[in-house]
């Protein structure tokens, strides 16, 4: 059978889900089972999300877990993480314990700005172009009044509009950047339109300006070319920052002395500063934090994952974006990072599990979102850097590993029950784990 089709998005669900299985599995049955098990069975629920993307055919699920105890800036939270990687939420869970115990997390937000762009070609005289764009600024704003009046209402809007000549970069190339409040929302459906208006009007008073009517050179007159309009997911003055800290001595613990324990934590968070090979993994761990919580609320953690990567890299080389600081017998460490989420809009009011993730955060407006998020990603980094600086990282997550390793070989209970009793004073290894398993077997 060809695996080439046509109109494959006019078909029914059952209609791709058919060609699917006769075009590609041989166990043709099977696979299609296996995609209407993860249907739900609340028909009305099944069809809201059917009809979040297009082609939908199942469910692809992620395990939803709770992280609770943080106590962030004197309030206590159970943070939602959507995540499938072992030993995240239970590291996520340990970092909390850890913290709430020497006075918990504080955070500030320290900006909330968002950013779009019209990106246009120009030739012709520069001075010409910034002075029609002095003149037509108050034009763009006026255009977009229809579109900008309920979020005006809330407090929010254009901030600024400015004209930027990147020739340098790229012949001919300039751009509108424009800056926006878009308060709870994370707003990329009203700076999308604001955007588009604003090259809109920018043309239609382009072509009818006198000024570039002129021929711009012996070459011929002005040209100008839009060539997009959309928001960016670099979001430099849009800052949350989360921080923790306590006197050296409270470090102490299990064996592990305060000071020493301090230093070397510095250390390895300092490797991570010039070393982009370090950086890169050392973040991620980071993102293993936010991404969870940013998908248990229905955010775009694509977005944020970019934004985020940026800005690691804001100063010229890929760097660790927690530090640390040793003075006066106190232990600080903090992050910066852009977070640029909703709580109205999008996923936020139409997913089911998403609205119970806000009511177990307590109804978050946007910025408290973002000092949540950013508080999850800091204790996620603190647990994975403590691991590897004292027991090392294998010790915590094979260990939460073991369940994934005994489904692959579909363990019983009580096979089960003996691996995790044996695996208590026992490393945990794949090849450890199979040998147990064809021990007891046999």
């Amino acid at each position: 059978m060809t695996k080439k089709i046509a109109g494959f998005s006019k078909l029914s669900k059952l209609e791709k889900i058919n060609w699917l299985t006769q075009t590609y599995f041989s166990r043709k049955e099977e696979a299609s089972q296996l995609l209407k098990t993860y249907w739900n069975s609340d028909q009305k629920l099944q069809q809201l999300h059917d009809e979040f993307i297009e082609n939908t055919i199942t469910n692809y699920y992620l395990p939803l877990g709770v992280a609770p105890n943080f106590l962030i800036n004197d309030t206590y939270y159970t943070i939602p993480m959507a995540i499938e990687e072992s030993s995240v939420v239970a590291a996520a869970s340990k970092a909390a314990k850890f913290w709430e115990e020497r006075g918990g997390f504080k955070t500030t937000v320290l900006g909330t700005t968002k950013i779009g762009q019209v990106h246009f070609m120009y030739t012709g005289d520069v001075a010409v172009l910034q002075a029609f764009f002095n003149d037509i600024k108050p034009t763009l704003l006026k255009d977009t009044r229809s579109i900008t009046a309920n979020m005006e209402k809330r407090g929010g809007g254009i901030l600024n509009i400015e004209l930027v000549d990147k020739t340098d970069a790229l012949n001919n190339y300039y751009q509108l950047h424009c800056t926006f409040e878009t308060l709870d929302a994370m707003g990329a459906n009203f700076i999308n339109s604001c955007l588009e208006q604003f090259a809109q009007s920018f043309k239609d008073g382009f072509d009818a300006d006198a000024r570039f009517r002129e021929p711009a050179s012996p070459a011929g007159r002005s040209e100008l070319n839009i060539i997009m309009s959309i928001l960016s997911n670099y979001v430099p003055n849009c800052i949350v920052r989360a921080e923790a800290s306590c006197p050296i001595k409270d470090l102490t613990e299990k064996g592990i002395d305060g000071e020493e324990f301090a230093v070397k934590f510095a250390q390895a968070i300092a490797i991570a500063e010039v070393e982009p090979y370090r950086a890169v993994t050392h973040n991620k761990g980071i993102m293993n934090g936010i991404d969870a919580v940013v998908l248990a609320t229905g955010n775009d953690f694509r977005a944020i994952e970019a934004g985020i990567h940026a800005y690691a890299s804001k100063d010229g080389l890929y760097k660790s974006l927690t530090h640390v600081s040793i003075e006066k017998g106190v232990f600080r460490f903090w992050m910066d990072i852009p977070l640029a989420v909703g709580t109205v809009g999008g996923l936020t009011k139409l997913h089911p599990l998403v609205k119970w993730c806000f009511e177990l955060l307590q109804h978050p407006n946007a910025k408290e979102l973002m000092q949540i998020i950013a508080v999850a990603g800091l204790a996620q980094n603190f647990a994975a850097v403590k691991s590897l600086t004292t027991t090392g990282i294998q010790q915590g997550h094979m260990k939460m590993h073991l369940m994934n390793i005994l489904n692959q070989f579909d363990a019983s209970n009580s096979e089960k029950d003996e691996a995790i009793n044996h695996f208590k004073t026992h490393p945990v290894t794949h090849s450890a784990v199979v040998s147990f398993i064809e021990k007891i077997r046999s």
